[in-house]
Order: C-alpha cells, then structure tokens, then sequence
C-alpha cells in the first residue's frame, strides 16, 4: 500500500487539517500518517485559539515516520510561524521524500488567520521551493505572488511568478472567484484549466486540505501531476456537490461520498 504523510494543523472539528487529509488518504485507497504542527481549537464558525507544536517536536515526529516507514508522497498544510516552517523545511531537505503537495494555508473557512502573515517570507524563501505541487488559492497566491489576482490571466501570471520561486507546479484555485469554479495548473511548461459548475452551499469547510490531500494521493498511486489534480479537482467537487450541513456554520465536505456507494477501485495510475 502507498504511504502519504500529512504535515499539518488538527482541526478538532473534524473538517478540515489533518482530519481533512487522513480521511482523503483513505478514500484514495492510500495509507495515511501525520505530523501535528499546531493544536487548532476551531469549528464550523470560528476559530477559538491556535497552539503550535515545539519545532523539537515537530521534527520528532517526522523522524519517527521516515526512518521507519518512509513515505511515497508528502502533504505540507498549515504552518502557522516561521519557526514550524523552519523545523519542516529542514527535515524535508533532510530526508527528500518525492512527490511533495504544499497547500500554503493563511485563513480558515471563516477568514480566521491561521498563519502569521509576518512569515510569509519565510514560507516564500523555506516551503515554496520544496513544492512538487503548490495549492493557492487567489488570496494566498495575492500574497506569495505579490499581485492582486481578478482574472484568469491574472492567475496564469501569478502562477509564473510563483514558478519562478522554486515551486516545480502551481495550480491556483478559482472557489473565490465569481462563475464557474476555474483552477489553473503550471507545470512549468503548459497551462491547464480544470472548470466544474459553482455549487451553492455555505458547506466548503476544508475544501483545500481535500483537494491537496488528493493531489499527494495521487502522485503516490503513479499519476502524472496533470492527473493528479484533475482527478483531485473531480473527487473534491463530488465532496462539495454531497457536503455536509454539520454545525451552524460552514459545514465539511463529504470525503466519503463515493466510497460508501461504490466501494473502493483502482485508479488510473496504480492502486494499494
């Protein structure tokens, strides 16, 4: 079985981080670790307090799952401070596992900061050159990028910028755009543009923990990054289209939805 690591928050409420992730390396078919960077005390509408790992320990942890098990591919979500992504950058340069999924986390669903926006150099010069694949959405490539992102073009541009940092890819999401939902994909060569219908629902809680979690799936099973994202972008949307009303906010996405139908199948790419 393909093994893929998550490094990241805990979301209490069960719908986004680590959570998220360890239920999408399970309906992938994957087997799933993590590594808990912060302790997130969040749910559906707000995010109460957020206390992150000691670096000694967040190291500890990805020592303990590399030299034992070894990973086929790696997740890398919320990184809070400079400091959690200092400990990860160096044990990532250490250990040099492939197929490296970045979702460059800085908000919650709700628009709680979950990143220090003082570290976004940090995580501009330390994790964005890790990436196999880097995640933003249009806020967070505003930031990386340096731009302020209203179009397409705006997206392919920024998408260049961010190449030009070290990121191998870079796909840049459309869920804060208006109309159809357009994610745009740089293999440091050739656009792609992934488009599904906007589905109306408030139920979006860790949509980008899923979609990145399914892209380092993917990679694991063999897939090339052009497939990876757009079955990624095809399991998310099924998430989304079946999410769930859970809480008095914004609900979870159902990570589960095709899987209790129709029972786990191999994938294009390779299975367990």
């Amino acid at each position: 079985m393909k093994t893929v690591l998550s490094i990241a928050g805990s979301d209490c409420s069960g719908g986004a981080g680590i959570q998220a992730d360890l239920k999408t390396f399970s309906a992938h078919g994957v087997f799933g670790m993590s590594v808990i960077v912060s302790v997130v005390a969040e749910n559906t509408n707000r995010v109460i307090d957020v206390q992150d790992v000691t670096p000694d320990m967040i190291g500890k942890q990805m020592d303990a799952v590399f030299e034992d098990i070894g990973v086929d591919a790696v997740k890398i979500g919320m990184l809070s401070s400079a400091a959690c992504m200092e400990a990860v950058a160096e044990k990532i340069r250490q250990y040099r596992p492939q197929n490296i999924v970045v979702d460059p986390v800085m908000y919650a669903k709700n628009g709680s900061p979950l990143m220090d926006m003082k570290a976004v150099g940090t995580l501009i010069k330390r994790v964005v050159p890790l990436a196999g694949v880097l995640t933003p959405n249009i806020p967070e490539a505003e930031e990386i990028a340096g731009m302020k992102i209203t179009t397409i073009a705006d997206r392919k541009a920024a998408a260049r910028k961010i190449h030009d940092m070290g990121a191998k890819a870079v796909v840049i999401k459309g869920g804060h755009a208006a109309g159809n939902a357009v994610d745009v994909l740089f293999d440091g060569k050739r656009f792609f543009y992934f488009e599904t219908a906007r589905i109306d629902t408030k139920n979006t809680h860790g949509t980008g923990c899923t979609f990145s979690s399914a892209i380092a799936s993917g990679l694991a099973k063999g897939m090339s990054v052009h497939e990876a994202v757009r079955e990624a972008k095809n399991y998310v949307t099924t998430a989304i289209a079946h999410s769930l009303p859970i809480g008095k906010g914004n609900g979870p996405t159902h990570h589960f939805y095709d899987l209790y139908r129709h029972g786990l199948r191999e994938r294009a790419g390779g299975g367990a």
